[in-house]
């Protein structure tokens, strides 16, 4: 109720916060204090809109902290989406992120390639963890991590496990188990038994790898995927594919105009820290 405390206190002139008053009763169209000489008072809407300011001024100064909070990586959200193929040099990544980072909360998205693209542009993911090979989008960044060759996949139980290597006709001539065609991989296995005029014998097509995967392990199937798909403790061999054109490149993909989380950034270290598995 002192026009001068309140100036001083905010560090101006008490002509501007008399104005700056003046500019919000009349945005308001109501007073909000009575002015008898030299004494103030809050009039009926000053006493009820007082709480209100409060309360906005509270939540402002709520914001601050939380954004120093974000810029601390004490709080906050990342959502990424990951291709199978990528998906043990993720578990890696996130393990190490969530580990120095605990307070932030991460939403994992695993799907084929032009899904997860789709929904980077929708803003609906901070980034893709994928393996390309297709044209690049001018409204998107490509961060290359490392390369992987493609491979022939097969149960460790199977007579092809003991051979060294296969060419693309060979393979042409077993029955496959390939992904759907939204995989990245799938377009590039495509492309290459176009360019050598071999159709291959492809038995299922699905789009989940780890039900492929289980159906390599267990049958007489044999499937292509990048090496980086296939972990060690699977059961399952990989085998050299013996042609030119036989690495896909995994990479980051992220939205050009987008702010860039702090958190994000910070992911990107991690998993360009990580060795090829």
């Amino acid at each position: 109720m002192n026009f001068t405390e309140a100036a001083h206190s905010l560090h101006i002139s008490q002509s501007t916060l008399s104005q700056q008053i003046k500019q919000l009763e009349s945005e308001l169209d109501i007073p909000l204090f009575n002015r008898i000489g030299k004494r103030i008072s809050l009039t009926e809407a000053g006493v009820l809109f007082a709480d209100y300011a409060s309360q906005s001024v509270n939540k402002a100064t709520d914001g601050v902290l939380l954004l120093k909070d974000l810029n601390n990586l004490d709080t906050g959200k990342i959502a990424v989406g990951v291709t199978y193929g990528l998906r043990n040099h993720f578990t890696i990544a996130l393990i190490q992120f969530i580990h120095k980072y605990p307070k932030i909360n991460i939403q994992v998205i695993l799907g084929t390639s032009k899904e997860l693209v789709e929904k980077l542009r929708n803003l609906e993911l901070d980034f893709v963890l994928t393996l390309h090979e297709a044209e690049k989008e001018k409204h998107l960044i490509y961060q290359k991590l490392f390369t992987a060759p493609l491979t022939l996949v097969v149960s460790k139980k199977s007579k092809l496990a003991s051979k060294q290597a296969f060419s693309f006709k060979e393979i042409g001539e077993l029955p496959l188990i390939l992904p759907s065609r939204g995989y990245s991989t799938r377009q590039h296995v495509n492309r290459l038994f176009e360019q050598i005029n071999v159709k291959p014998r492809i038995v299922i097509e699905i789009n989940d790898i780890p039900t492929l995967l289980e159906i390599v392990r267990i049958g007489n199937h044999s499937t292509i995927l990048a090496q980086t798909t296939v972990h060690p403790k699977d059961s399952l061999v990989t085998i050299p594919i013996k042609e030119k054109n036989m690495i896909m490149t995994a990479m980051i993909i992220s939205l050009k105009d987008a702010y860039e989380k702090k958190s994000v950034k910070e992911f990107y270290t991690i998993l360009k820290k990580i060795d090829t598995i």
